[in-house]
C-alpha cells in the first residue's frame, strides 16, 4: 500500500511528457486488452498487489537481509530483466530518468516496509507463542547449513 501511494503521489509531480501510465497499468494494458476502465483499474491493483505479495513471500523465506536492497533488486530484475525480455515493456533505460527514480524510490519504500512488517510479525509471534515463526526457523536452518559447508 505504501508503494502504491508513493507512486501515485510522485506521478503527479512528473513533467506532462512523463505522465503516461505507471508500469503496473502499462503491463496490464500490454498483456490484457480491456475496454472497461474500471475493470482495468481493479485488474492493475490486483496484479500489482498479487506480485508484491509473491515477492514478499519469497523475501520471508530468504535469510535476513536489507529490505531496501531487496526492493531495488525486485525493480532491477523486473524492469531491466523479465519484463523487457518477455516483450511487455521497454527496458528501464529507455524510460525517462524521473520515472525510473520514482519507481526505484517506490521499490525502496516497499522493501523497507516489507522488512519492517516481517520483523513486527515475527516479534508478535514470539510474544504470543514464545517461539520464532516458521519462516525464522527456516532461515536459521538455512544459515546453519551454509555454515557447515
Amino acid at each position: 500500500m505504501a508503494m502504491t501511494m508513493a507512486m501515485r503521489r510522485v506521478h503527479q509531480w512528473l513533467d506532462v511528457r512523463e505522465k503516461y501510465p505507471l508500469p503496473p497499468r502499462e503491463i496490464l494494458d500490454e498483456t490484457l486488452s480491456s475496454d472497461d476502465e474500471e475493470g482495468a483499474r481493479v485488474g492493475t491493483l490486483a496484479a500489482h498487489f498479487g506480485f508484491g505479495a509473491l515477492m514478499g513471500a519469497i523475501f520471508a523465506l530468504l535469510p535476513p537481509r536489507g529490505g531496501a536492497l531487496y526492493g531495488v533488486g525486485v525493480w532491477g530484475l523486473s524492469y531491466l530483466g523479465w519484463i523487457p525480455a518477455a516483450g511487455i515493456l521497454a527496458p528501464a533505460w529507455r524510460h525517462p530518468a524521473h520515472r525510473n527514480a520514482l519507481m526505484i524510490a517506490a521499490h525502496l519504500m516497499w522493501g523497507t516496509a516489507l522488512a519492517r512488517l516481517l520483523r513486527e510479525l515475527e516479534a508478535a509471534e514470539r510474544e504470543a507463542f514464545g517461539r520464532p515463526s516458521a519462516a525464522t526457523d527456516l532461515n536459521l536452518e538455512l544459515q546453519e547449513r551454509g555454515r557447515k559447508r
